[in-house]
């Protein structure tokens, strides 16, 4: 299949496209640009720098995607912006690549969902079916895990982690670590409980989300420090990989703020 480029678009000749390329009006794409087969870029889209785009992802009007990172400590380095296959990219959305100071790479996986105006910093990674509502403000040096969900307007600092199947509700401040298949809100974020919808919606079974919530209760208890409950835990559920998610991500943190309960203090480890 052939591409389609509107004659009131720029492309440069030394950009790469694959087989059926869509390419609206008004669109600039840079020499060191590749789009996928397939992929759509309505009108009006900007794509700069050395950008990836995966086959079949549709960027709509406004996008500014692949320019220079927002850091003052940003000199030019040729670093990149990859984005998977089957994503669907909305309108005012922008995305930076990385910087030498975070590995030179912004990624994100495949068959995410951007709604209009968000914002995906420099050297972020983000996994696969991702859904960031409208206004969404992520920093750079974020980490986002697998089915994740961000409601609109919620902010993430930078160097913070969301681990696979979290929730953050709308207006968020996220401002720490997030477990895996955990819910949030508030600014400043607080856990709430488990994403018990997402999991439900995505499969998983009654006697996982019971184990699951049996081991929050206990993870998140009054008695002792979070060290000494994640090793508890660790010792009850041994047979439970959703359990050892959560418990494996709280490890690698080492020393990093995780969003706690209201009643249960952020800085004890």
């Amino acid at each position: 299949m052939s591409s389609s480029i509107h004659p009131m678009a720029i492309v440069d000749p030394k950009a790469q496209l694959g087989a059926g390329v869509q390419i609206g009006p008004f669109c600039t794409v840079g020499p060191d640009v590749v789009l996928g087969d397939g992929v759509e870029l309505v009108s009006h889209v900007v794509v700069a720098g050395r950008t990836t785009i995966g086959p079949r992802t549709r960027i709509y009007p406004f996008a500014s995607i692949g320019h220079p990172p927002q850091d003052v400590k940003y000199r030019g380095e040729p670093s990149t912006l990859t984005i998977g296959a089957d994503c669907q990219i909305r309108e005012g959305v922008t995305m930076n690549p990385g910087t030498e100071g975070g590995g030179m790479v912004t990624s994100v996986g495949d068959r995410c969902f951007f709604l209009a105006n968000c914002h995906v910093g420099h050297d972020s990674r983000l996994g696969n079916n991702v859904i960031f509502s409208n206004n969404v403000m992520c920093a750079g040096h974020v980490t986002v895990g697998n089915f994740v969900v961000v409601g609109g307007g919620a902010g993430l600092q930078q160097f913070i982690r969301i681990g696979d199947h979290a929730f953050i509700g709308g207006g968020a401040g996220v401002l720490s670590d997030v477990i895996p298949f955990g819910t949030i809100r508030d600014n400043p974020a607080h856990l709430v409980g488990l994403n018990l919808v997402g999991l439900k919606r995505r499969g998983f079974t009654r006697e996982q989300i019971h184990e699951l919530r049996r081991a929050y209760r206990l993870l998140f208890a009054d008695e002792g420090t979070l060290t000494e409950r994640v090793e508890d835990v660790a010792s009850e559920f041994a047979s439970h990989p959703l359990v050892h998610e959560i418990l494996d991500f709280i490890r690698e943190g080492g020393d990093k703020a995780l969003c706690m309960p209201h009643d249960v203090a952020s800085t004890e480890r």
